[in-house]
């Protein structure tokens, strides 16, 4: 069994097929994992209720959430009873991950490069040289942009935003943790602007549609930077204290084919990708425990066919609302537009359908 990219997706299901017995070898392009982080790493509740995450590697529970139009006058506040958010350390988490792999028996290849192939051969570049593997299935957990959906002739992804942030220590304070979203379709064209602040790091970032930013979205990030909301008094470092992130975000929902008798797609590369919010972690474990399931009966059983119908067809039926209102946010190209939507927000009906979005 292969599979390529040391994401969440890859370790959690390559880890699932060691424990059940398979023989497992991952490849990831990284010459070290604890190097590039793209994603936020924002964990929401059913995440924390459902899996086993290293608990010394998440950062203090977030319940506030703050929502600004674009003037960021009237601001809507809302507040859980529950623990709703808590942010990773994704380097660490990543790290954790591999370890936990390899004590399963999994083979783990940094610094590998996944090159091409299909019919159970692979040719894999790593820093020995090209090396061609042999693998039954291989298992695409190559991010939005997969090139083992390709070899396989499976659905890509087409529908992309593009996000970057900025990630640095802050001092403990008064602030309480919150996770704070502006929408504005000229900052964030078809996105939001965040600030999340647990307490111990700030996010600072911007995503939306990359063909509709104006001047660029790094341009953006620092217009975005130099006065977010919820960051009063605090000092922003500079150079080497400051993390950089960013990368592709697929948002056009769960793709449909998204496995064959060679080989099936997880994570980003299956478009287990919230359309509306954006979040990626908890859809992506999911799918890959399903996928582990899938690839061991067919192991054990000789049977192909079940490749075929592994679809994902409960997340897809799960964000079938939220597709829907990624297609209405799409279109806010205004602020005026933007700024009528939260009249409607700060109603009761819109206030119960924004804590649905958030706390459901």
């Amino acid at each position: 069994m292969l599979v390529v990219g040391a994401g969440l997706a890859g370790l959690h299901t390559a880890t699932l097929l060691a424990r059940a017995g398979h023989d497992v070898l991952l490849a990831e392009r990284r010459a070290r994992l604890g190097g590039a982080v793209r994603t936020t790493g924002i964990f929401v509740r059913r995440t924390l209720d459902d899996f086993a995450l290293p608990p010394e590697h998440l950062g203090p529970p977030i319940r506030r959430v703050v929502l600004y139009p674009p003037s960021r006058r009237r601001p809507v506040t809302l507040v859980s009873e529950r623990d709703e958010y808590r942010v990773g350390d994704m380097a660490a988490l990543y790290l954790a991950g591999a370890r936990t792999a390899a004590a399963a028996g999994v083979r783990v290849l940094l610094g590998t490069r996944y090159e091409g192939g299909g019919r159970s051969s692979f040719l894999l570049s790593g820093p020995d040289g090209p090396v061609r593997v042999r693998a039954r299935f291989v298992v695409g957990a190559d991010g939005a942009r997969s090139r083992v959906a390709r070899d396989l002739v499976l659905d890509r992804n087409e529908h992309l935003l593009t996000g970057a942030e900025e990630v640095f220590a802050v001092p403990a304070g008064e602030r309480p943790p919150t996770f704070h979203c502006v929408v504005d379709p000229v900052l964030a064209p078809g996105y939001l602007a965040w600030v999340v602040d647990d307490g111990r790091h700030a996010h600072v970032g911007v995503a939306g549609y990359p063909d509709r930013f104006p001047g660029g979205m790094r341009r953006a990030l620092a217009r975005f930077s130099a006065t977010a909301p919820g960051l009063d008094g605090v000092r922003r470092p500079a150079g080497a204290e400051v993390e950089r992130r960013g990368g592709p975000i697929p948002v056009g929902g769960m793709l449909r084919r998204i496995g064959c008798s060679d080989g099936l797609l997880v994570g980003d590369a299956a478009g287990a990708v919230s359309p509306l919010t954006a979040g990626g972690l908890d859809p992506c474990l999911r799918l890959s425990e399903h996928a582990a399931a899938v690839l061991d009966d067919a192991l054990r059983t000789g049977r192909t066919d079940a490749l075929a119908h592994y679809d994902g067809a409960a997340l897809r039926a799960r964000f079938r609302g939220r597709l829907a209102l990624r297609h209405g946010l799409a279109r806010v190209r205004t602020p005026a537009v933007a700024t009528a939507g939260f009249a409607l927000l700060r109603t009761p009906p819109g206030r119960a359908a924004a804590r649905r979005i958030l706390f459901g």
